[in-house]
């Protein structure tokens, strides 16, 4: 998907992140809408946690803040008209789904992918650390499951992974959902549309600055 005037938002989200699977439910229809490209960054959280001094997500960390959250998440999904079912197990071992998502993406069912699998977490509970689990999703896409894993769980697969961790890292991104537009870095579901309009409006300056 091509951005009117180059307008493009870099997403940069985790599976296992409750706030990203709002994101990723919502940004393709907001970004078309705006006519602003995406470019999708999985990556993993728990190397950013760690680089920060954490060992588990906070919201397992700071219980009040974790309550918070379940119910943030509850209004939100209400208004949003998305299901949401708690996992059993929180946060869910998203591994093998971000290397397959960091592979493929610039694939055109990247989208269609991460949604499928923040929908079996959030919304049907299901283990997307089973590999089982990611395969019946990619099948369900009509997608090559064995080769798309078994790329994935090469050493070029688990590479990739590391290294798009590690250029969030330097990025300064400490949480998901995370949106950069430029230099510029917007953090939380709450800022999509922020950063959109931030994305437009780059684009805008940018073609309002070149010859005639």
């Amino acid at each position: 998907m091509g951005g009117a005037g180059g307008a493009r938002l870099e997403f940069w989200l985790e599976f296992a992140s409750t706030y990203s699977y709002l994101s990723v439910m919502r940004v393709e229809a907001l970004a078309a809408e705006a006519g602003v490209e995406v470019a999708w960054r999985p990556f993993l959280l728990g190397p950013v946690f760690m680089s920060l001094g954490w060992n588990d997500s906070p919201f397992n960390i700071y219980p009040p803040k974790g309550r918070y959250m379940w119910r943030d998440m509850e209004r939100l999904c209400a208004r949003y008209g998305l299901p949401l079912t708690r996992p059993s197990a929180f946060p869910r071992n998203g591994l093998l789904a971000a290397r397959i998502a960091c592979r493929g993406q610039s694939e055109p069912w990247i989208g269609d992918f991460c949604r499928a699998v923040m929908a079996a977490n959030f919304a049907d509970n299901q283990d997307i650390g089973e590999r089982q689990v990611v395969a019946a999703l990619l099948d369900a896409m009509a997608l090559p499951a064995e080769a798309l894993i078994a790329d994935a769980e090469s050493d070029a697969g688990k590479a990739a992974l590391r290294k798009q961790t590690d250029a969030a890292i330097e990025r300064g991104i400490f949480g998901a959902p995370s949106f950069v537009v430029g230099e510029e870095l917007f953090w939380g579901n709450d800022r999509l549309e922020d950063a959109l309009a931030w994305a437009t409006d780059r684009a805008a300056q940018r073609d309002r600055q070149q010859p005639r």
